[in-house]
């Protein structure tokens, strides 16, 4: 009998909890990763923790400290920060309390929040001269990285990592009458639609930017065969949270990130 993962929201079948799990892993596969005895260790330059952290997805035949030690040479020799991302299905089943132990803070506290079903979306109305417009994956990310005040190396490492991710990615300007009100995208992978890097201008927002935006691409997905929808958002980022709740959305589980 297969035991209950904990932590995971009981409004969602687990196996669903699990194939996002898994596609957001896929969604952010930098190609700067390699595997230490069963850790998914991701060192990529770029501003995304989830393209630069340890994935601890199998319990290995090494000891914790062996594996920390090395993946702290990974991170060294990348010129990185380690950082170890901590989800209901990390294994070792104990990682969070043994990295609490070694002195590890935990930071960024996350919730990956899901909809189980796109039938039924809210009608989309779009303000005068309003329009969402497909864009590249290089020059959204530069976008993206310029609306957010990332450096150049970061918008860079942004765009690799779309372009030669496993899973496809679609992206979207939201503009009026020509200036660019917000930008995001999502990623595809069999009936699960993944949003990411959903970013309003600081001048444009309170205006029902990001939700108009996040509704035009979850019914651009349905038509392409999406049933279930996630996306990730820090705990304490209220606003994009009230969105996501109005959208439908609900906390599916939480992760968090330990570091030195």
């Amino acid at each position: 009998m297969q035991l209950p993962v904990p932590d995971l929201n009981p409004r969602f079948d687990s196996q669903l909890l699990s194939r996002v799990e898994d596609a957001g892993l896929n969604a952010s596969a930098p190609p700067q990763q390699r595997w230490v005895d069963g850790w998914l260790v991701r060192f990529s330059a770029g501003k995304a923790k989830r393209a630069r952290c340890i994935n601890a997805v199998a319990d290995g035949r090494l000891s914790v400290a062996s594996r920390l030690a090395q993946c702290e040479q990974v991170y060294a020799d990348a010129g990185l920060p380690m950082v170890v991302r901590i989800t209901p299905f990390t294994r070792p089943a104990h990682l969070d309390d043994t990295l609490a132990e070694m002195g590890l803070r935990s930071i960024d506290d996350t919730r990956v929040m899901v909809l189980d079903r796109l039938d039924a979306l809210p009608a989309l109305d779009w303000p005068a001269g309003w329009s969402a417009h497909n864009i590249g994956l290089d020059p959204f990310a530069q976008r993206v990285g310029a609306l957010r005040g990332s450096p150049l190396s970061q918008r860079q490492a942004h765009a690799e990592r779309l372009l030669h991710s496993p899973v496809p990615f679609t992206a979207f300007e939201l503009r009026e009458q020509g200036e660019v009100l917000a930008c995001g995208q999502y990623a595809m992978e069999g009936d699960l639609v993944g949003l990411y890097d959903v970013y309003t201008a600081e001048d444009a927002r309170g205006r029902g930017c990001a939700s108009r935006l996040c509704l035009h691409m979850l019914a651009h997905a349905r038509s392409r065969g999406a049933r279930h929808a996630y996306l990730q958002v820090e705990h304490d980022n209220h606003s994009a949270r009230a969105i996501y709740h109005r959208l439908g959305f609900a906390d599916g589980y939480a992760y968090h990130y330990r570091t030195r």
